[in-house]
C-alpha cells in the first residue's frame, strides 16, 4: 500500500483536470492505496521569495497554506499533479506550488513516483510536452524520483466536458489502479 497525494491545481469549478484526478483517486483507492486529495481552490499560496531559508530550516518562512501541502508532499510515496494547460504550460498556481516546495530539496522526502494529469482545449499532438518538461525539471532535483506516468486530455472545451469522454475517464481510473 502506498501513500498517494493528488494535488488538483485548477481553480475552476467542474474542472476537467480535477474530474480526471477524482477518477485517478477512485482507481488508487480501489487498488488499496491510501489517497489524500488536495485542491488548491480556496487556498492561500503566495509566491516564493527566493530567500532559501527553507533549505536551512526545512520550512518556508511564509505563513500560508503551502506549508501544510508541502508537508503532505514530503510524506507521500506518490504525487499526482492535475493541471489545466494555460498557454501551453502548467497552470501558474501549480508552478507556484512547486516553487514553494523548495524545502523538499534538502529534506528526507518519501515520494519516488510522480504522475501528471493535464487537460487542454487544444487538441494538437504533444500539447502537454511543456507541462511534462516543467515537471521533469522539478523531478530532476530529487534523487530516486521518476515520472511514472501521465494522462493527456485534449480537445476539452469548457468545464465538465471530460464527462463525455469515457476513454479519458477510464484512462484516469486505470492510472490510479496501476499506481
Amino acid at each position: 500500500m502506498k501513500n498517494v497525494l493528488i494535488i488538483s491545481t485548477s481553480l475552476r469549478n467542474n474542472a476537467n483536470s480535477e474530474i480526471l484526478a477524482y477518477e485517478t483517486e477512485r482507481g488508487a483507492k480501489e487498488a488499496g492505496h491510501r489517497v489524500e486529495f488536495v485542491s488548491l481552490k480556496d487556498k492561500e499560496i503566495k509566491f516564493c521569495k527566493g530567500c532559501l531559508a527553507c533549505q536551512k530550516t526545512g520550512k518556508c518562512t511564509i505563513n500560508d497554506d503551502a506549508n501544510a501541502i508541502v508537508e503532505k508532499m514530503k510524506n507521500a510515496d506518490v504525487i499526482v499533479w492535475a493541471t489545466p494547460v494555460y498557454y501551453y504550460e502548467m497552470a501558474g498556481q501549480m508552478k507556484t506550488m512547486i516553487d514553494r516546495a523548495n524545502s523538499l530539496f534538502s529534506a528526507n522526502y518519501g515520494f519516488r513516483e510522480v504522475y501528471v494529469i493535464a487537460t487542454a482545449a487544444d487538441n494538437s499532438d504533444g500539447i502537454i510536452q511543456t507541462v511534462l518538461n516543467g515537471v521533469k525539471g522539478w523531478i530532476a532535483c530529487f534523487s530516486g524520483v521518476k515520472l511514472s506516468g501521465y494522462l493527456e486530455g485534449t480537445g476539452l472545451y469548457g468545464a465538465n466536458s471530460v464527462s463525455n469522454r469515457k476513454d479519458l475517464l477510464n484512462e484516469a481510473y486505470n492510472m490510479g489502479k496501476n499506481i
